[in-house]
């Protein structure tokens, strides 16, 4: 029997349906992380940053990182003039990410006691120290830098820094609110806050000082090869350890990143060394920069040639792959503006 005309559409259609079920289709390049490294924060240490993209085959680190001071305030409101240095590094290349760790209260590693902290804290919540962030702002803005990563009171979960939550955790979040709204208010600007814990609980666990999603960008994370002993599969599965952190970023819709991460108390230890790696190209986050000086780096630290050596060819390797599903397709980074 002679199939009818709209029959013989009908087929044709499933035809194609099955046909096109059956055809894989190329994905879609995904960017690789970008990366950097701290490699110290003088105007040489700036090109020292270029050698760091040449030792491992030429794919040029994005990721600029450095920290105020937090001696006096002075220095937390920008004085010192070697950022002028960062701030043309960032603006040669507008792939490049300016990342700026900056201390929310002066005599930051001054160990001063809890009850100190704790007034100190209730100060920033009150205001009191609005001004100094305020002339943060607009000295990055003049430099050219409104975009950069502002890393906020990193590390507030420990005991190590003045900025620390333990205290008073609501004031902590209060002050640290009362900071991003300052440095929002100054025309121009394009910050991103990024908040960082330490790995892992230590003196307070970390979602405890989470200020919340409107004054938080970016959700970070410090990890470090520690305590003595702890394997790699431990520092991922621990209780707010590096899945807890990536399930926490994504459950609040925040990129996440490591602005800091290295070797410590573990010596030179490939296996930390190869578990980041593999941890940052599976989960890739939206950069990583290893701390490079004794007792954490593999370039500028000499100390650990295991782990050098499979930075140097795990790093190689993501770099080749990266040149090659992104060729074409990168394009440069346009932060959201915040205000």
């Amino acid at each position: 029997m002679k199939p009818s005309r709209s029959g013989a559409l009908a087929l044709t259609a499933v035809l194609l349906l099955l046909a096109s079920a059956c055809t894989t289709r190329a994905p879609e390049p995904v960017p690789a992380s970008a990366y950097g490294a701290y490699v110290g924060y003088e105007p040489a240490d700036v090109e020292r940053l270029g050698s760091l993209g040449a030792w491992l085959g030429g794919r040029a680190p994005r990721v600029g990182h450095v920290y105020l001071p937090g001696d006096r305030w002075s220095n937390i409101e920008g004085v010192p003039g070697w950022l002028e240095s960062w701030a043309a590094w960032r603006l040669a290349d507008p792939r490049r990410m300016f990342v700026l760790n900056v201390p929310m209260l002066e005599r930051t590693e001054a160990h001063l006691p809890d009850s100190t902290v704790r007034d100190q804290l209730r100060r920033g919540a009150a205001g009191d120290h609005d001004g100094h962030f305020r002339a943060l702002a607009r000295r990055l803005t003049a430099l050219g830098v409104p975009d950069t990563i502002v890393v906020l009171g990193w590390e507030m979960n420990g005991t190590t820094y003045t900025h620390r939550c333990g205290p008073d955790p609501a004031a902590w979040k209060a002050y640290w609110t009362r900071i991003v709204h300052a440095m929002r208010s100054v025309p121009g600007q394009r910050f991103r806050f990024e908040f960082t814990p330490t790995r892992g609980r230590d003196a307070i666990p970390w979602p405890r000082c989470y200020p919340g999603d409107d004054v938080v960008d970016i959700i970070g994370m410090d990890a470090y090869d520690a305590p003595r002993g702890l394997p790699f599969t431990d520092q991922v599965s621990e209780p707010y350890g590096l899945r807890a952190h990536v399930r926490f970023a994504r459950a609040h819709g925040k990129p996440f990143s490591y602005q800091e991460w290295g070797l410590y108390e573990n010596g030179d230890n490939p296996a930390y060394m190869r578990g980041m790696l593999t941890w940052f190209a599976r989960e890739r986050p939206l950069y990583q920069a290893i701390t490079d000086y004794c007792p954490h780096g593999v370039w500028g630290c000499r100390a650990h040639p295991r782990s050098s050596s499979v930075y140097r060819s795990l790093m190689r390797e993501a770099g080749v792959r990266a040149v090659a599903s992104t060729a074409g397709h990168e394009k440069p980074l346009r932060p959201r503006i915040r205000r």
